[in-house]
Order: C-alpha cells, then sequence, then structure tokens
C-alpha cells in the first residue's frame, strides 16, 4: 500500500512539474504569435491600436482548451518517456507494477485539468469569443475622429480622407478640442488639403457630427497639373464620417452552449460536438501517452515522439472532419459526437495489449 502511494505521488509530482514547464512554453509562444498577427493588424490599420492588448486576452482565453489538451498529453509524454530512458521504467516493473498501473495516476493527474478544459470549451472560450467579435464590432463603427490618434496619419472609413492630429484634450472624440490638423481629401478627382492651428469638434442636433477648423487655409488642385487654388478661410467645418450601428453579429463560435442547444442547426450541432470532443480527447490524449510514451533503448530516441505527434494530428483532424461533417449534413451528431473518440479508445486498448505482449515476452525468455 504505501509503495503504491510513493508510486503516485512520485509519478503525480514529476506530471505536474512538465506540465507547468509545457504550458509556460506554449503560452509563451501562444502569446508572440497573436501578438504579431494582432500588430502586423493594427500597422495595415485593420485594428486600432488600443483594442491590441484586450483582443490578445481574448485570443488567449480561447485557445486555452487546445493549449491545456496538449500540454496534458505532452507532460505524461514527456515525462514516462524519462522513465524508460533512466532505467526508472524498468525498476517499477522489476517491483511488480504492470503498465496498466499507470492508469490510475495519469487520471488522478489528468481529470482537475480535463474538468478545466470542459469548462473553458462550454462555457469561457464561447463567451472570450463573443467578446472579441463585439470588441472588434465596436472599434469598427467608431466615426473618423475617434480613430485618429495624436502624433499618427490615420485614413478615415471609407478611406478617401487623410487625418492627422497634433495633439487633442481628453474629450476630442466628444465635443473636445484638437490643435495642428491635417486633412487630406479627394473628391470629384480633385485633390484638397486643409490645415489649421487649432480646431473643435461639435454635434448637432440630428446627430451629424463635425470637425471645425480655424483660421486655416485649403490648397486645391488636380494631381500632375500646376493649377492649384489656395484659400483662406475663418472656419471651415468637415463632416465626420461614421458607420451605421448595428446589433452585435453572434457567430456560431461566438454563441453560447445553451444558445446552441437551444437552437440545433446544422453548424451549431458540429460546434457542439467541438465542444464537447475538446475534454473527451483530453483525456484519451492523456491515456494513449502511457504505451505512447515507450521508448527502445537501441532505436533513436525520438521514434516514440514522431509516433505520438502523428498520433495527436491524426486525431484533431479527424475531430475538425467529424465538426465538417456534422456542421454539412453528411453525419448525424448521434453518431459523430462519439465516433472518433471510440475509435481512438479502441486504438488506446490495442497499443496496451501489444506493449503488454512485448513485456510479458521479454519475462518468459529471462
Amino acid at each position: 500500500m504505501a509503495r503504491g502511494l510513493t508510486f503516485e505521488r512520485a509519478a503525480i509530482r514529476e506530471f505536474t512539474g512538465t506540465a507547468g514547464a509545457t504550458f509556460v512554453a506554449l503560452f509563451a509562444i501562444l502569446l508572440t504569435t497573436q501578438l504579431i498577427r494582432l500588430l502586423n493588424q493594427a500597422a495595415g490599420g485593420k485594428l486600432v491600436s488600443e483594442a491590441v492588448i484586450a483582443l490578445l486576452g481574448f485570443g488567449a482565453l480561447t485557445h486555452l482548451p487546445i493549449l491545456l489538451s496538449l500540454t496534458l498529453f505532452i507532460a505524461v509524454l514527456l515525462t514516462l518517456s524519462r522513465s524508460y530512458r533512466d532505467s526508472e521504467m524498468a525498476v517499477w516493473f522489476s517491483c511488480g507494477l504492470p503498465l496498466t498501473a499507470w492508469t490510475k495516476p495519469v487520471l488522478k493527474f489528468s481529470l482537475p485539468l480535463v474538468a478545466a478544459i470542459a469548462v473553458l470549451s462550454l462555457l469561457l472560450s464561447p463567451w472570450a469569443q463573443s467578446k472579441s467579435s463585439e470588441y472588434r464590432q465596436r472599434m469598427d463603427t467608431r466615426d473618423d475622429v475617434a480613430r485618429v490618434s495624436p502624433g499618427a496619419f490615420k485614413e478615415s472609413a471609407s478611406g478617401e480622407r487623410v487625418f492627422f492630429v497634433e495633439a487633442a484634450t481628453a474629450g476630442s472624440g466628444e465635443d473636445g478640442t484638437v490643435r495642428n490638423i491635417f486633412i487630406s481629401s479627394m473628391q470629384h478627382g480633385r485633390l484638397g488639403v486643409m490645415m489649421s492651428n487649432n480646431g473643435y469638434t461639435e454635434s448637432l442636433p440630428n446627430g451629424d457630427r463635425f470637425v471645425v477648423l480655424v483660421n486655416g487655409r485649403r490648397y486645391e488642385g488636380t494631381p500632375g497639373t500646376p493649377e492649384y487654388r489656395v484659400m483662406e478661410f475663418e472656419r471651415y467645418a468637415v463632416r465626420i464620417e461614421t458607420k451605421e450601428t448595428r446589433g452585435i453579429e453572434v457567430t456560431t463560435k461566438g454563441a453560447s452552449t445553451w444558445d446552441l442547444l437551444q437552437n440545433p442547426t446544422g453548424s451549431g450541432k458540429g460546434e457542439i460536438l467541438w465542444r464537447i470532443g475538446m475534454p473527451l480527447a483530453a483525456l484519451n490524449l492523456a491515456l494513449l501517452a502511457i504505451p505512447l510514451s515507450f521508448v527502445n533503448p537501441r532505436a533513436g530516441r525520438t521514434n516514440n515522439l514522431v509516433l505520438a505527434l502523428l498520433v495527436y494530428m491524426v486525431y484533431s483532424n479527424l475531430l475538425s472532419v467529424s465538426q465538417a461533417w456534422v456542421a454539412q449534413g453528411r453525419l448525424s451528431f448521434q453518431i459523430g459526437w462519439w465516433l472518433v473518440h471510440v475509435v481512438m479508445f479502441v486504438m488506446l486498448i490495442v497499443l496496451f495489449f501489444r506493449r503488454l505482449s512485448v513485456f510479458s515476452w521479454v519475462r518468459l525468455r529471462k
């Protein structure tokens, strides 16, 4: 009894340490790739810079179920592979512990993570996806002045104007003041450039908003010709373009699990299949890592890792295919949600029997 407890505690302790290091590495990779993608969108004008941090957090929360599932699989795989390479597994076998004895500590370590993956997949990740889409849509419906960042050139939503503001007060987006304004616009093939040292924004009772330039100049002409007109003005109002405010569009990925169950469409069933499949796949992968972790000292040390990576990719692709087939109506949901997991569980049993038969044959020879 004491030996069994010592064995389980040692195994769970090492699983936890490996999982922590693996999660930190994978999470850093996830944040880096997401940050690069978001910064690229911000640099291209597709995303405002102040939205990067919020969308980075929502994106990380959305991908956490996959990240934890991969962390669980890698932690069990690397821990047991190290035990094989360092001959610790041979010591445990000589003490009378079979390969199947590893299922108990693996399940004790995996079940809390599987529960966390289920909560994330069914509740938190859809919420994060919904909030990310909502935040993007709100940023997209802002008017031209709200898009302007002091000290930077910004293009209007229609692409017909370019704004530059050197400085702005805290309330510039709500009838505040701005300084050193530059506005370039193209109308009827003629280029117009307005410049002013001071200005402000104002709203009319009908809801129209204007940016008003005070004591400035307007240069107007046709590009490629020397004909330009210079006009001075005391007050020049430019109407601010606004996008029509629409309701927040709810996508299938951002819909709550309860809403998908209440309105079972084809794409909704496919999304439910994916959300249910994440914790089931995580549990199957943790158990699959036990027979896949076997390392033959006479063979290369990376052979089992290549096989494990192949199994993970096949499992993930089969889940994606079953989700697509259910969404397209080519496979019923009643079959699709369990089919892939049962196939992989059968594969797990086959691998266990294969490893047990090999160990039994080795013992007979000895």
